[in-house]
């Protein structure tokens, strides 16, 4: 019985190895095949297609269509002429002449939806609302957006004559480009000694931006906090965490699971600030934005106001690639911290919800309203002073 049993599991053996074998083989022809299939349409496109071919540009579309076919809304490509603006928009610095535009509606050319303060746009007079048609006097829509972004970048302390149409009128400014420090986190006091902390992201500065300017509003007075994380598109996990660490009490803050399934908790000490609070968020609230207000709404520490978030848990790290270009993968999921993925359940609802109009919304992203005219603001403000009243 020993001896048949033990050829039984040498033929068991020999039949997994077997199997294993083949489907290396299976899995090896498979990527020669693509490979081949790759190698076979590029060759017919440069031998038989009538026009000039860019085969950087066909190159680029061709590694970003990999990755869209992955299916994944936010994995993203990066070509090689975009990665230091890029790289620049992480570290909240860049060259340039400081205006937020959108590319959405470009039958004329591109609107500007905010200008940096100290910024070569607004010196020169540039305003939001303002429609950029032209670079050097070529038309926007002409030269396509890239180019005419690369157009309007260039190096420090040197001029771009930039045309933008507003009302019916067409206007050219020579706009100087400077280093542009983006502002991460601001405060400002409210009425009733309500801080008002607002945090455009969560890359290069925010915990240090964030928490100078929550000390700076207690020294100032202030008995409640409003944070607003309204279009904010998320950043690094470590800067969120260390502003979560600075507000709430000992206990886990967020879980972030790999893509080998490893799970790592970031851990909170007994260091708090206990206070009233509130978290502005809405459709445009991505990642660690969503996870900053799960974390608070999670621990009782503050209300959530304003819209439901996007539902955003996969985490991307970016990777460069041989040519200058550079691939930002999903590569795992981050939850709250009772483990709650915001994906599975479609995001974080607000649990006191404000609708506003499309306009009041492009205003706010503008920052041309002011937090007394804002309905959402003034909701939280509500919210944090009804606590205080309570307070005995």
């Amino acid at each position: 019985m020993k001896k048949g049993n033990g050829l039984i599991r040498f033929i068991s053996y020999l039949l997994v190895g077997l199997l294993i074998l083949s489907l290396g083989i299976y899995i090896g022809e498979r990527n020669v095949k693509q490979s081949h299939k790759l190698a076979e349409l590029q060759d017919l496109l440069e031998s038989r297609f009538i026009g000039e071919i860019d085969e950087t540009q066909m190159m680029d579309n061709a590694a970003a269509g990999m990755v869209a076919g992955l299916g994944d809304r936010w994995s993203y490509y990066i070509p090689a002429a975009e990665y230091d603006a890029y790289m620049e928009q992480m570290e909240n610095a860049y060259v340039g002449i400081g205006i937020t535009i959108s590319t959405e509606d470009m039958t004329e050319g591109f609107k500007v939806l905010q200008v940096e303060p100290g910024s070569g746009a607004v010196e020169a007079g540039i305003l939001p609302g303002d429609l950029v048609v032209a670079v050097e006097g070529q038309r926007v829509i002409d030269l396509g957006v890239d180019t005419a972004k690369a157009m309007i970048r260039g190096d420090e302390g040197t001029q771009v004559n930039v045309t933008v149409r507003r009302g019916e009128e067409e206007l050219t400014y020579p706009v100087t480009r400077k280093l542009i420090q983006v502002a991460v986190a601001t405060g400002e006091m409210l009425e009733d000694n309500i801080g008002l902390v607002t945090i455009a992201n969560f890359d290069a500065r925010c915990a240090e931006e964030t928490i100078a300017a929550i000390e700076k509003l207690l020294a100032d007075g202030a008995q409640a906090l409003v944070f607003d994380v309204r279009n904010n598109p998320g950043g690094y996990k470590d800067e969120l965490v260390k502003i979560l660490d600075y507000l709430l009490p000992e206990g886990p803050l967020f879980r972030s699971i790999s893509y080998t399934g490893k799970e790592t908790v970031d851990e909170s000490d007994e260091k708090c600030l206990e206070m009233p609070m509130a978290v502005l968020m809405n459709g445009e609230s991505y990642s660690a934005a969503e996870f900053f207000a799960a974390a608070l709404e999670e621990y009782g520490w503050a209300v959530t106001v304003g819209n439901h978030t996007v539902g955003k848990s996969y985490f991307q790290t970016t990777f460069r690639l041989s040519d200058g270009s550079a691939v930002g993968l999903s590569i795992g999921k981050y939850c709250t911290p009772n483990g709650v993925t915001l994906a599975e359940v479609g995001g974080l609802a607000p649990n006191i919800p404000v609708e506003i109009s499309d306009e009041t919304a492009a205003n706010i992203y503008a920052d041309l309203l002011d937090p007394a005219d804002d309905p959402q603001i003034q909701a939280a403000v509500e919210s944090v002073k009804s606590s205080l009243d309570e307070k005995p």
